[in-house]
């Protein structure tokens, strides 16, 4: 006996507001959106603490809003009763990027957009959000023309560093400022911590080798790019 598909998905819930069939587009148009913006998020991302969980998460938890959604329906007590059972969830993982929180809210709305049966929202949505972030990554719109780096020098703690490397910062970079001074290594070193900004076609490797030639070639460490990565 044949079995008719279209009549298995147009079973309706007891509560009467959704069907098998807006379960069933919702959910896989949801996953195909929110894939999307997954791999936005990757191919965007300028930081170094990309995980995968996180990407998983987005995909996850805009598919648990999706029937979230279709659960609550139009029934305001059923949704002031999931907010009262939602409440009761504890995030205790701090969000690094305050991009990240953007992406949350990207996925929260697509997955509810799906959920209440707005498709064409939420495929224009995706593409038009998607294709502006997009391009503000790729023309690297608000970026800084110049962006400073820490430089951290050690020195024997008995080196007059006042104007040791003054050469070496008018000859390699645009303005160099020292803003730290700390005592390692049981007080026999001393380790200076500048903010720098390199001229733009400075050669960072001959930029520490010179700065190495002059504090006794002793350890020097550079961090680029530390305002686009969190440490």
């Amino acid at each position: 006996m044949a079995v008719d598909i279209e009549s298995l998905l147009d079973f309706e819930d007891l509560s009467g507001t959704f069907t098998g069939t807006d379960v069933f587009v919702g959910l896989v148009l949801g996953f195909i959106l929110l894939s999307a913006i997954g791999w936005l998020y990757k191919r965007t991302h300028k930081g170094t603490s990309y995980t995968q969980s996180y990407v998983h998460t987005l995909i996850m938890m805009g598919l648990v809003v999706d029937v979230i959604m279709l659960i609550v329906g139009s029934n305001i007590a059923r949704a002031f009763s999931l907010v009262g059972a939602l409440s009761i969830i504890r995030f205790r993982n701090a969000v690094k990027e305050i991009r990240d929180i953007g992406f949350i809210f990207f996925a929260m709305a697509i997955g509810m957009a799906t959920g209440t049966k707005f498709y064409m929202l939420a495929i224009i949505a995706t593409c038009v959000i998607g294709a502006l972030l997009f391009i503000m990554f790729e023309f690297d719109w608000f970026a800084r023309p110049a962006m400073s780096q820490i430089l951290k020098i050690q020195i024997d703690k008995d080196v007059d560093f006042e104007e040791l490397f003054d050469r070496t910062f008018v000859k390699y970079t645009q303005s160099a400022e020292l803003i730290g001074i700390d005592s390692v290594r049981s007080g026999t070193v001393t380790e200076l911590v500048y903010s720098i900004i390199l001229k733009k076609n400075a050669s960072k490797h001959e930029f520490i080798q010179s700065i190495k030639s002059q504090n006794g070639n002793q350890k020097v460490f550079l961090i680029t790019g530390y305002n686009t990565t969190d440490l």
